[in-house]
């Protein structure tokens, strides 16, 4: 396998995104690392502070929107090289108010976590801008964390207007848990990239999910309670009982992901049942639907729906 040379990573100005820019950085091979992000102020920041701690000059800033699907377009029109590697890092619960509708007709968090990327990979690939990998950031929340009291989504049909639904946001109401959206979300997204491995069997695309990982602002936007408990009690306690682990050791699971062949394309690897930390295995062997070319194929036809 062709080693990665050049890099693209959305959300890449903090938490995940900014740790494994600065991991990837650190490999003599690595010549080029796109920071993708939305604030220019933040990229700027995240650039000179990735420059100094690794003392290379191989940062450029990549503005682009994840809830803007102009902007995303724009963005990749601009380049003018290919690009070896891209990591669909930035996500989160979308936002203060992630169940409102874009002018896409998807919901915040379904745009942040899946439409925007979506739309990016299409567009790298229309324009052959893409060489060798893309690399999800899954989430164990898309086959249910019980110790966490994140239950598992769940797909009555796995049809296509289901997968709208969840774009949509009207498969749930407004008592729905946010972390049973975000589960779901995560799900479609996790089939997409499997029916997009079989479409493009020359790019190897994995999704691997960073596990519980503290110092993130993913969780911002959670309601009080439960940010209080993934954010501030999860972040203290939930490490001493081996549920949590920090952002190097999240990062370094991507890392993995993109430099390792092991990490199969079309496979979904998050930790084992019970926790979202230790050794990551394929989904699969634990929930034989997510290797589904149905359901796979049906997420990916929703998402283009949209886009």
């Amino acid at each position: 396998m062709r080693s990665i040379q050049s890099i693209l990573i959305t959300g890449a100005n903090a938490g995940l995104g900014l740790e494994c820019s600065r991991q990837m950085a650190k490999q003599k091979n690595i010549q080029k690392i796109y920071l993708a992000c939305r604030s220019e102020a933040k990229a700027l920041a995240a650039k000179a502070s990735l420059e100094a701690e690794t003392g290379r000059s191989i940062f450029e800033i990549v503005l682009m929107d994840m809830m803007n699907l102009d902007s995303i377009k724009a963005a990749v029109a601009r380049l003018q090289t290919p690009i070896d590697a891209v990591v669909l890092n930035a996500g989160g619960m979308g936002g203060s108010t992630p169940n409102e509708l874009t002018s896409d007709g998807v919901t915040h968090i379904f745009a942040v976590n899946v439409l925007g990327h979506s739309v990016l990979v299409d567009e790298l690939l229309k324009r052959k801008l893409l060489t060798s990998v893309v690399l999800y950031a899954g989430s164990e929340a898309a086959r249910g964390i019980p110790k966490m009291g994140v239950a598992r989504p769940v797909l009555e049909t796995s049809s296509v207007d289901e997968f709208v639904s969840i774009a949509n946001g009207s498969k749930f109401d407004r008592k729905s848990d946010p972390m049973v959206i975000y589960g779901a979300v995560k799900l479609t997204a996790a089939l997409w990239m499997g029916s997009m491995a079989r479409q493009h069997p020359n790019i190897r695309f994995v999704t691997m999910s960073p596990g519980g990982t503290t110092g993130t602002n993913g969780m911002d936007d959670l309601p009080l309670l439960k940010k209080i408990m993934f954010k501030y009690i999860g972040g203290l306690l939930m490490p001493l009982f081996g549920m949590m682990h920090g952002v190097d050791v999240g990062a370094r699971r991507y890392v993995d992901g993109l430099n390792n062949p092991k990490f199969e394309t079309g496979r979904f690897y998050a930790s084992k049942n019970g926790s979202p930390t230790g050794p990551v295995v394929d989904q699969a062997t634990l929930y034989p639907d997510l290797s589904d070319s149905f359901s796979q194929d049906n997420a990916n036809r929703a998402i283009h729906h949209f886009a």
